[in-house]
């Protein structure tokens, strides 16, 4: 993928705030074109900073070792049915372990599809939920996608991710060993996911906020949570999200990539490290391998 190598220092925040609601586009351009040299500039630097899907792909969607479809599981709590992209390898032998991954706050993008399928080749079958199904499904905009997501109810959004997990435990396809991979607000579900499945197996949350720490005790899963380096915003909760797991005897493993921003995984942006990423999915694979296999 092509990005420039050099982002201003000042641009990682702003565009943190910004991909995660708490700034206008228009108050972005405004903020960036004080550093940026100018609303040109600022227009420039965020059409860099924004995903480019197509030379980030890893593995094409009618790859012929893989199987898709779309599938739905019911959901009483949440907005009746959860609906997502289920992918696993072709020709399978019998039932395989299942992986919950649960996308940023955009919805399922192609970034996240791409991502079932990487799993999906190391030997499960996946299914990638899209909490925006609700309001139509992933519009193929990013600015459009955040939009839509600030009109979920998140109470709802949040008990159809968990529907996704319970479902897998009684997909014809799946073993019943569950696990849930998720990246941002994904890796927030993750969290959450395993205080409100307690038969869920292992959980992986990358840069996600913690759950509601009262609900700790709940957790039964194997963690492992990834964090980024330069991520306040999300790494202030982590003392206390550690402290708890520690009283409850949660097992659980912590790393933290230096130097890295929040993001860091998503080989669609200038955020990406490759090396970071490449050692967390690797850890990634290694937990699920032990605690799935």
């Amino acid at each position: 993928m092509t990005h420039p190598t050099k982002i201003p220092a000042q641009a990682w925040p702003l565009f943190d705030r910004y991909v995660h609601g708490d700034l206008s586009r228009r108050g972005f351009l405004d903020q960036a074109a004080r550093f940026a040299g100018g609303p040109a500039g600022a227009a420039a630097l965020l059409a860099a900073l924004s995903p480019d899907f197509a030379s980030a792909q890893q593995i094409k969607p009618d790859d012929p070792r893989l199987v898709t479809r779309r599938q739905a599981f019911e959901s009483p709590q949440g907005n009746g049915q959860v609906q997502g992209y289920l992918v696993k390898p072709a020709g399978a032998a019998g039932k395989l372990p299942a992986v919950l991954v649960v996308h940023e706050n955009r919805g399922l993008n192609p970034h996240i599809e791409d991502v079932a399928r990487r799993l999906a080749l190391a030997g499960y079958v996946v299914f990638a939920p899209d909490a925006l199904a609700p309001l139509g499904g992933y519009p193929g905009d990013e600015d459009k996608a955040r939009e839509l997501f600030g009109k979920l109810d998140p109470a709802k959004a949040r008990a159809d991710i968990v529907a996704g997990a319970r479902g897998l435990f009684s997909l014809p396809d799946s073993t019943a060993k569950v696990g849930v991979v998720g990246f941002c607000w994904g890796g927030s579900l993750s969290n959450h996911v395993a205080t409100q499945v307690p038969e869920l197996a292992v959980a992986v949350p990358f840069y996600g906020a913690a759950p509601a720490l009262e609900e700790v005790p709940r957790i039964k899963a194997r963690l492992l949570l990834h964090y980024a380096g330069n991520d306040e915003r999300v790494n202030a909760g982590w003392p206390p999200y550690e402290a708890a797991l520690k009283a409850a005897g949660v097992r659980y493993e912590q790393f933290t990539y230096a130097g890295t921003q929040h993001g860091f995984h998503n080989d669609t942006t200038p955020r990406y490290d490759p090396a970071s990423a490449q050692l967390a999915w690797e850890r990634t694979l290694a937990v699920f391998k032990a605690s799935l296999t």
